[in-house]
C-alpha cells in the first residue's frame, strides 16, 4: 500500500516562518520584508516579533500570504555579563485567520526591542491574569501547552543559539515543531541541529523539523551577515489560503531546506522513495544504530533513492545534501504510522 508523506498534489510555497520587523528588534519594516521576499520567491512569511502579535493582513494577496504570530523568549534571573547564560525562545503562528487574540500576555512585563511601542495593536484577553514566565521545564511546557490549546503552531527555535542542550530540551513538551536550522548560520552558529532532532524523535516526541531565518536584518543585502535566505520550509498545500497553509503545517506536510529541493516521497511496500533535485548524497537516518546514503556517481548526480525500512527502525528522516553542502531535511516519520501489508 502505497502512501504519500509529502502530498502527491499540491503546490510547493516557500516560506520563512520566524521573522522580526521594526515592530521588535528588526530593521525593516513589514512591507520591506514582503518585497526582500517576494524577490527570492517566497510565497510565505510568518511575522512573528518577539512579544506582540500585530496582523498584517494587509499585506496579503494572490502571490504572498502573511502569517501572523508573535516569538516569546524566556530568560534565567538576569547575571550581567555571563556568557554561559541560556535562553528558550518559541514561536507561535496563529492557525486561524480569525483567531488575532494574544495568549499569555503580562500588562507590564516581557517587552522586546521596540515592541512597547507598538503594544497598543495587541488583542488579548482582559479577563486572563499575567502570565509569569520561568526559565524552567515546567513553565516552557506549559507555554507549548497553552499556545497549543489557544489555535497556535508552537516551534521551539535556535537551540544552538540558545545555548541549550539535551538536558534541557528534552524536557519541553507540547511543540509542534523545532528549528533544525536558523538563519544564526550567518554569524557563525553551527545551527544544524540534525542531532537534537534525533534526540527528540529517540525521546518518543514525535515532533517536526522547519528551517527559518530569525531574520533581523541588520547588515547590508549583499553582505554575508545578511540573515535573510538561510534556511525556509517547503510548504505542500493545495493553495494559498491561510488556513489551507496552516492546515499543511499542522499535518507535516513540508520539509526544511537551505537549497536541495525534495519533490517526491512516499512509503511503499516496506520501502521509502525519495526524489529530489540533483545532490552530492541522500542519507536516511533511523531511530537504531543503522543508517542509509546514496552517493552521486562520477558521471551524474543523485536525484533520487530507494531505502527498505527495518520494522525495527522506530522512525526515519532523510538529509539531501547537494554539491556546495548545501541541505536539506525531511520530517521524521514513525515505523508504527506507516500502512501494514501489500
Amino acid at each position: 500500500m502505497k502512501k504519500y508523506l509529502l502530498p502527491e498534489g499540491g503546490n510547493f510555497y516557500k516560506a520563512n516562518l520566524h521573522c522580526h520587523t521594526v515592530m521588535s528588534d528588526g530593521k525593516k519594516t513589514a512591507e520591506e520584508v514582503k518585497e526582500l521576499y517576494m524577490e527570492k520567491g517566497y510565497s510565505v512569511v510568518a511575522y512573528t516579533d518577539h512579544d506582540i502579535m500585530v496582523t498584517h493582513d494587509e499585506l496579503t494577496d494572490d502571490n504572498f500570504l502573511a502569517l501572523h504570530g508573535f516569538e516569546m523568549e524566556v530568560n534565567p534571573p538576569a547575571t550581567e555579563g555571563n556568557p554561559y547564560e541560556k535562553t528558550c525562545h518559541v514561536c507561535y503562528i496563529g492557525i486561524d485567520k480569525d483567531n488575532i487574540t494574544q495568549p499569555m500576555w503580562h500588562k507590564s512585563k516581557y517587552r522586546f526591542g521596540n515592541a512597547p511601542k507598538y503594544e497598543h495593536l495587541v488583542k488579548i484577553d482582559e479577563s486572563e491574569p499575567d502570565f509569569e514566565r520561568e526559565y524552567t521545564p515546567e513553565c516552557i511546557s506549559e507555554m507549548m501547552r497553552i499556545g497549543r490549546e489557544k489555535g497556535f503552531f508552537v516551534t521551539y527555535n535556535h537551540p544552538t543559539w540558545s545555548m541549550e542542550n539535551y538536558n534541557d530540551y528534552i524536557h519541553y513538551d507540547g511543540m509542534h515543531a523545532f528549528e533544525i536550522m536558523n538563519g544564526c548560520l550567518a554569524f557563525g552558529w553551527d545551527e544544524y541541529n540534525s542531532h537534537e532532532y534525533d534526540d527528540f524523535l529517540r525521546g518518543g516526541k514525535r515532533i517536526f523539523c522547519i528551517g527559518a531565518d530569525d531574520n533581523h536584518n541588520y547588515a547590508p543585502k549583499d553582505s554575508h551577515f545578511f540573515d535573510s535566505f538561510h534556511a525556509f520550509t517547503m510548504i505542500k498545500a493545495d493553495n494559498l489560503e491561510y488556513n489551507t497553509i496552516t492546515k499543511a503545517l499542522l499535518d507535516g506536510n513540508f520539509y526544511a531546506s537551505e537549497g536541495p529541493e525534495i519533490t517526491e516521497l512516499y512509503w511503499e511496500n516496506g520501502e521509502v522513495h525519495i526524489k529530489c533535485s540533483p545532490a552530492d548524497r541522500i542519507y536516511c537516518t533511523f531511530g537504531i544504530r543503522r543508517a542509509g546514503v546514496i552517493y552521486r556517481s562520477e558521471e551524474a548526480p543523485v536525484t533520487s533513492a530507494t531505502f527498505a525500512i527495518p520494522p525495527e527502525a522506530v522512525y526515519f528522516r532523510f538529509t539531501v545534501v547537494d554539491e556546495r553542502g548545501r541541505r536539506a531535511f525531511s520530517n521524521g516519520y514513525f515505523v508504527d504510522e506507516m500502512p501494514k501489508g501489500e
